[in-house]
């Protein structure tokens, strides 16, 4: 969870929580001394699971989007809103850099955020932001009536706390990064904060896989 209200330990916590603890089926998979997963992954292996497996949005284009659209390249999907001060610039920022870091390979990362404030973030103002980061990065916009759903198959925690006034409202929402190989399968994720040349390692693994 972040935003921006809670304390960073307690965000942290929560992130990894939502993400492992209640997911016995698949699971937290065991870690090397080195701190990676068995699998060599710095993020953790959730290779099987049966939640976050499909996609069915549109992009700040106006255009249905699937996993499938992107077979090929590696997926990373984060959950965030525009207006968001700090978790989901610093989670974009690592996202842009380490697709710099995997030079030639960079084209075959994808980036999505899939907004968890549909009131606010139209795609015009999803197409700029995304825009700040990297313009191959989609902004995936979900209605109101349809992100209840979504959250609930990505095992996502979302909301709305009150600001001063009406529009001044801010989000609560987990602040992981789910990662998919090339086949559109989910296989990682990454709690917030793990930095770019983790996040580029991961990549570059699952890239080598398919050749």
């Amino acid at each position: 969870m972040t935003d921006c209200t809670l304390p960073f330990a307690r965000r942290a916590w929560l992130g990894l929580a939502l993400a492992c603890g209640a997911l016995a089926l698949s699971g937290c998979s065991e870690r090397s001394g080195d701190g990676q997963s068995a699998g060599g992954f710095s993020g953790i292996d959730i290779t099987g699971a049966d939640y976050a497996t499909t996609l069915n949005l549109p992009d700040h284009n106006g255009q249905q989007r699937t996993l499938a659209d992107f077979n090929g390249k590696v997926v990373v999907i984060f959950f965030g809103f525009t207006q968001c001060p700090d978790v989901c610039p610093t989670s974009l920022t690592e996202m842009a850099e380490a697709k710099r870091l995997l030079g030639a390979d960079g084209e075959r990362l994808q980036g999505l955020f899939v907004s968890v404030d549909p009131e606010r973030d139209k795609p015009e103002i999803m197409r700029e932001y995304m825009g700040s980061f990297d313009p191959s990065f989609l902004a995936m916009h979900a209605s109101p009536e349809v992100l209840p759903d979504v959250a609930k198959h990505f095992r996502i925690y979302y909301k709305k706390v009150p600001g001063q006034t009406e529009t001044s409202y801010t989000m609560d929402h987990s602040a992981g990064s789910y990662i998919y190989d090339t086949q559109g399968r989910v296989r990682l994720y990454h709690r917030y904060g793990s930095g770019a040349p983790a996040l580029a390692a991961d990549v570059k693994k699952l890239l080598a896989e398919a050749r």
